[in-house]
């Protein structure tokens, strides 16, 4: 059995995978979870601040929820968060559509077949070049 504390509350809790948070701190974020896609939908043009101090949700908790693609704006969101490797302004996710697509081409470049090797040409020997075995 793996028992562990509760990064948030601290309680003693049977860990099976995942995050280290007791069910009872899970619950209580997914219901504000709920209660930020709500007002996300509810308040199209607020922004991050707006949602985090209505919500009372830290900005992080936010960005995970974007990061994992949980929270998704419209088009005409001012929420953004930035690409981790290019820094381009994404409505949800970690990688820009650009980057996801090099880093495919990238990893299926990677694992094309590689041609296979051309056989030698067998050396013609010469008889000084033979092993010599002796008579006894």
């Amino acid at each position: 059995m793996n028992v562990r504390n509760c990064r948030y509350c601290g309680r003693l809790f049977n860990h099976v995978v995942g995050p280290a948070i007791c069910p009872l701190c899970r619950e209580e974020r997914e219901k504000k979870f709920q209660e930020v896609k709500k007002y996300i939908q509810d308040h199209r043009l607020a922004s991050i601040n707006d949602v985090s101090q209505d919500c009372e949700v830290e900005v992080n908790q936010i960005h995970q929820w974007i990061r994992e693609e949980r929270l998704q704006f419209a088009e005409d969101s001012p929420i953004r968060v930035a690409c981790e490797k290019c820094g381009t302004m994404i409505r949800a996710g970690v990688y820009c559509d650009n980057c996801k697509n090099e880093m495919a081409n990238n990893l299926s470049s990677a694992y094309k077949k590689a041609a296979p090797p051309l056989p030698e040409k067998k050396k013609q020997t010469a008889e000084r070049d033979r092993m010599r075995f002796l008579d006894r």
